[in-house]
């Protein structure tokens, strides 16, 4: 085996949109030698963001993984967006992480994608370090942040590090020019001339020290509440020196076990701070082997629950987490699990029933394109294959002779809509096939004929992943198109429980069709998807009209009486008739529809995405702010003070905020800044869905 399973680091750095992810991934991969100039995120030079559009825009949209060494540590580590119209980004990276490194803005504390992140990370039972970064802003608050992440994200902060100073030169009497290890206890101060990469140590300032002693013995407290074999807190109470070893021991324990994050700070504008940051990483975060096994179902033994331990001697099992669709052969990301997979091997994909071909492995740096050719991938690994043709993101890839099916990526739906076509007919199934492709890629893109108006409408999670999807159709497959303004994906569901009975009766002379289904439709709470349930009694109907009607349940609830989906619905087939010669699949899926259609009508409730909105403005525009907020219907949900400025939490129908960057701009001079995310769907108020039904009657 070509390396130690021991060392590997699977890690991503997640963060709220400007906290200086990027910017800190691009320190990291230069202090460790993975390139030989720092980039700039506003100049489009880092090393992360090659694509031509994030370069552009200045941001994250594409997760990139680059390896590297670090304190003899093998490091895949992936930089993830922080704007939630690409939080599937984040999603799947976590998905298959065995550690993360939180990033937060010292000024702004725990921000509305900070929680998104960081619940993503609670659900995937992730490890995590903190790093408070822009520590040289003006407003930087070391506490403050760390007081966020406890109360905010019910975190456990343990800082390892504290700052020495805050804010620049410029506006600060005490500008921040270092920091403190606290289990060393000695000042760090890093050299501007060879920006960082070197540092030199000192003693604490005096006028740091009682500072550094306070958060020395807080960081002991938190560690002794959960010593439970004692490692050191009979040693702290008694007084007695500890070795720092045994400390990082400790810290190490608590990590993986995600009782404690340990905290770093510093300033990747300032190049302050970083490579201790990177030593937490070596020292606290896990190895593969220190994540429990994977577990999956056998498809073969009637999915029965099995696991599989990060060894190379196990049977292979890896799952793709990342597609990258190109006009030269898709991109398949795989992190490996268990197994070994070779070049020009065969695995299988039980999901589908398929072999697929693994033509060529890789490690990927950053770019795509920037490919290292392996001839084998171990356990622990994440890499990049080319060959599959029929798997997608959530697939898992495995030995044919031991399979099993890991746990898929769940992504949210999709709020915002939008008509797309080519500009010549002629495109039409070439825009198709592109549609395809980039679905396949981002399983938070969609797109879909509608029925009514003819139109190809594409989806997703907001008004900039869609334009980012166009300007990809456009440079890169070389379509020119045409779009309409975004509008709003809306949802239907049932107000109240009711029993049907949908029918397919018609007779033309001496041929005709009957078939009759009974279902009983009932509401579901939001968020629980949709269940078809069969209680038929045995022998009344053949199997294969059951499961018509079913499939005619099924696809009429992809378009309900305005046309949107059904959501949160439960429809259980209690009773059928058939008359022999005149039933058939045909029938009985059109039963199952009409049943839906008779369910609905009178019966619909429509609902809306309403979007977690948090807006952040200077003290004086607050008035202005929050009445316009109450305007477009908006339920305030907190308003709370940083320093000269208030952040407003709300929720807001996303029907009311696609003109809401040019008005909260107008508003405040220019001054605020405002993200937003999907939140869940409420009910559209009877008076607007009254217009949307009868639009010349208002």
């Amino acid at each position: 085996m070509s390396f130690d399973l021991a060392k590997i680091r699977n890690l991503g750095i997640i963060a709220h949109i400007d906290a200086g992810k990027t910017t800190t991934t691009d320190h990291v991969l230069y202090y460790a030698g993975a390139k030989h100039k720092l980039g700039e995120v506003d100049a489009g030079t880092t090393e992360t963001d090659y694509d031509p559009e994030e370069q552009e825009r200045g941001i994250t949209i594409y997760s990139a993984c680059i390896p590297f060494k670090w304190r003899g540590c093998i490091v895949n580590l992936i930089d993830t967006p922080g704007h939630v119209d690409f939080t599937a980004e984040v999603e799947r990276s976590l998905r298959v992480l065995d550690g993360a490194v939180v990033v937060f803005d010292a000024q702004k504390g725990v921000e509305a994608q900070s929680e998104t992140v960081w619940r993503q990370a609670d659900r995937y039972h992730v490890p995590r370090m903190v790093f408070i970064n822009k520590m040289d802003v003006v407003g930087a608050n070391f506490t403050n942040a760390v007081a966020e992440i406890s109360e905010r994200l019910e975190g456990q902060p343990a800082p390892l590090a504290i700052p020495i100073g805050s804010g620049s030169i410029k506006d600060s009497a005490t500008p921040f020019r270092g920091i403190i290890d606290l289990l060393d206890m000695k000042a760090l101060f890093f050299d501007p001339k060879n920006e960082g990469k070197s540092f030199r140590t000192e003693a604490i300032p005096a006028d740091y020290q009682a500072e550094a002693q306070k958060w020395r013995d807080n960081l002991f407290e938190v560690l002794t509440k959960h010593d439970d074999k004692d490692k050191i807190t009979s040693a702290y109470l008694e007084g007695t020196p500890i070795a720092v070893d045994t400390l990082r021991d400790v810290i190490r324990e608590q990590t993986l076990a995600r009782r404690i994050q340990p905290v770093f700070c510093g300033s990747g504008r300032e190049h302050i701070g970083i490579q201790p940051l990177m030593d937490g990483v070596a020292f606290y975060l896990p190895s593969p082997l220190d994540r429990p096994p994977v577990v999956g179902r056998n498809p073969a033994k009637k999915d029965k629950e099995e696991e599989r331990k990060t060894d190379p001697k196990e049977p292979f099992a890896a799952l793709v987490f990342k597609i990258v669709a190109d006009t030269h052969g898709d991109l398949y990301y795989l992190r490996i699990y268990s197994g070994t997979l070779k070049a020009n091997s065969r695995p299988w994909n039980p999901v589908r029933s398929i072999k697929e071909f693994a033509s060529k492995i890789y490690h990927i740096h950053a770019d795509p394109k920037n490919r290292e050719d392996l001839p084998v991938a171990y356990a622990g690994d994440i890499v990049g294959i080319v060959g599959p043709k029929d798997s997608i993101t959530g697939d898992t890839l495995c030995d044919q002779q031991q399979p099993i099916v890991l746990e898929q990526i769940k992504f949210a739906d999709a709020v915002v809509s939008q008509s797309i076509e080519p500009e010549s007919s002629a495109d039409k199934d070439k825009l198709e096939a592109t549609l395809t492709r980039l679905r396949r890629e981002d399983p938070t893109f969609a797109w879909r004929h509608d029925a009514d108006t003819g139109q190809m409408l594409m989806s997703g999670m907001g008004i900039l992943h869609l334009e980012v999807k166009r300007h990809r159709m456009e440079r890169d497959f070389r379509l020119k198109v045409r779009v309409s303004k975004p509008r709003v994906s809306y949802r239907e569901t049932l107000r109240r429980p009711l029993r049907v009975e949908g029918e397919c009766v018609k007779h033309a002379g001496t041929a005709g069709l009957f078939a009759k289904v009974t279902v009983e439709f009932e509401p579901r709470p939001r968020g629980e998807g949709v269940t078809i349930d069969n209680r038929i009694a045995d022998g009344t109907l053949p199997a294969e009209f059951a499961a018509a009607a079913e499939q005619g349940i099924r696809g009429a609830l992809q378009s309900g009486e305005l046309g949107y989906p059904v959501i949160d619905v439960k429809a259980t087939m209690t009773a059928g008739k058939m008359v022999e010669g005149e039933s058939n699949d045909i029938a009985f899926q059109a039963a199952g529809a009409d049943a839906v259609h008779q369910a609905l009508r009178g019966n619909m409730v429509l609902l809306e995405p309403v979007m977690r909105t948090e807006v952040i403005v200077p003290d004086e525009y607050l008035g202005p702010v929050t009445a316009d907020m109450n305007a477009r219907r908006a339920e305030i949900t907190n308003i709370s003070s940083h320093g000269r400025l208030s952040v407003i939490e709300a929720l807001v129908p996303l029907a009311k905020m696609f003109d809401y960057s040019d008005k909260v701009r107008s508003l405040t001079q220019g001054r605020a800044s405002w993200t937003m995310e999907p939140k869940s769907y409420t009910q559209v108020p009877d008076e607007d869905v009254q217009r949307m039904l009868n639009p010349e009657g208002f």
